[in-house]
């Protein structure tokens, strides 16, 4: 798998001049989601919306693991800090994807992890992309 490389989704910014950048590939396994949290976590330091970026990575990670190929394979981080704002990004191998609209003909009425990343971040605020090789980078943007 490749790894994530600094971009801009089209339409949308990334964080300008970011102050640090991280960078992580992991084993598509369920025990790897809280090392995520634990890296984001001492990566992010003081941000203001820390705790909703690790929420935000932590369902991005869950779901590489459980909805794509990257299960029990790798799937990457990449974080871009910039002072107001982080970019969260996850790479996974791809595969079948539910996007928005068949999400809300779910047979339960509770909020998922992707709704919830939209009341974080707002309807612009998130997104996927396809990589050449057939993966998926879902990203989000937050503004301290």
């Amino acid at each position: 798998m490749t790894t994530v490389a600094a971009r801009q989704a089209p339409g949308k910014e990334t964080p300008a001049d970011p102050i640090t950048e991280y960078q992580q590939t992991y084993p598509g396994r369920a025990d790897r989601v809280r090392h995520v949290r634990r890296h984001l976590a001492e990566h992010l330091g003081g941000f203001p919306a820390a705790d909703d970026a690790l929420l935000v990575l932590s369902e991005f990670a869950t779901n590489a693991i459980l909805h794509s190929r990257s299960r029990g394979g790798h799937f990457t981080v990449h974080v871009a800090l910039s002072r107001d704002s982080v970019r969260l990004e996850c790479q996974d191998a791809g595969g079948v994807w539910r996007g928005r609209h068949s999400r809300q003909h779910d047979h339960d009425a509770r909020p998922h992890g992707l709704d919830i990343v939209e009341a974080l971040t707002g309807p612009d605020g998130w997104g996927t992309e396809r990589t050449p090789d057939g993966g998926r980078v879902v990203w989000a943007r937050l503004t301290s």
